[in-house]
This record gives structure tokens, C-alpha cells and sequence, in this order.
């Protein structure tokens, strides 16, 4: 699966080319963030700003993927998604269940008040 990636100190922005995003590609692409999660850098901003047209299984599987993420203490944000599929996903009742961003900026942020959020709790059951 070809995408670009960019990695940071904390995280790995992930942007999908292309104007289609499958459940073909999106399954490909949980395989790609299945390896991220275990390498020391575990966070990812997916950015879907070429992406204009989504199907209903690749939106739950990016739900599911971000829910994984979550599950072992590590950030997940979409990010740049336009409206068109922000409208889809939205009608679907998916897009409530994403943590969405209208920019890359945003979700850099979120991701690092998660990070901040996660190492306060570790030291708080200490």
C-alpha cells in the first residue's frame, strides 16, 4: 500500500493519496498501523485530505483501527477529512466514533495532550 509517511518525535502522520479510500486499501493500511503500534514511536495522524470518496467498510475499519490504538495507550486522529466524506460517514453515525481534526496542526496538538494525559495517569498509579 503506498502512502506517505512522515514521522515525528511522537508521531506518524500518515496521508492516504489518492481521491478513493476502500475497504481493500483500508485494511492494507491497518496491517501498515498494526507495525506502527509496535514500534517506539506508536502514534498516528491519518491524513485524508486527497481522499473524496469513502465506502461504509472502510469506515469501520478505520473505527476499529483507531479503537486498537486506544487500547494499547496509543493516539489515533483523522485529520483534513473533506466534507463530502465527513457528510458520509456523519449519515453512517461513524464519524461521532473517529477523534477527527479539520487540520494536521489540531491533531498534532491532540496527540500530545494524550501523551501528556497518559504519562500523568502512568505516574499517578505509582
Amino acid at each position: 500500500m503506498e502512502v506517505k509517511t512522515d514521522t515525528k518525535e511522537k508521531f506518524h502522520v500518515i496521508t492516504v493519496p489518492g481521491s478513493v479510500l476502500s475497504a481493500d486499501r483500508a485494511a492494507n493500511m491497518a496491517v501498515l498501523f498494526e507495525t506502527i503500534t509496535a514500534s517506539p514511536v506508536k502514534n498516528v495522524i491519518l491524513n485524508l485530505k486527497e481522499v473524496s470518496e469513502i465506502d461504509e467498510p472502510a469506515g469501520e475499519i478505520l473505527v476499529k483501527t483507531q479503537q486498537k490504538f486506544y487500547d494499547q495507550h496509543a493516539s489515533f486522529v483523522i485529520c483534513e477529512m473533506q466534507k463530502k466524506v465527513e457528510e458520509f460517514l456523519d449519515k453512517l453515525k461513524l464519524l461521532e466514533l473517529m477523534n477527527c481534526t479539520p487540520s494536521e496542526s489540531e491533531a498534532w496538538d491532540i496527540v500530545q495532550m494524550e501523551e501528556i494525559e497518559r504519562e500523568l495517569l502512568d505516574d499517578s498509579t505509582i
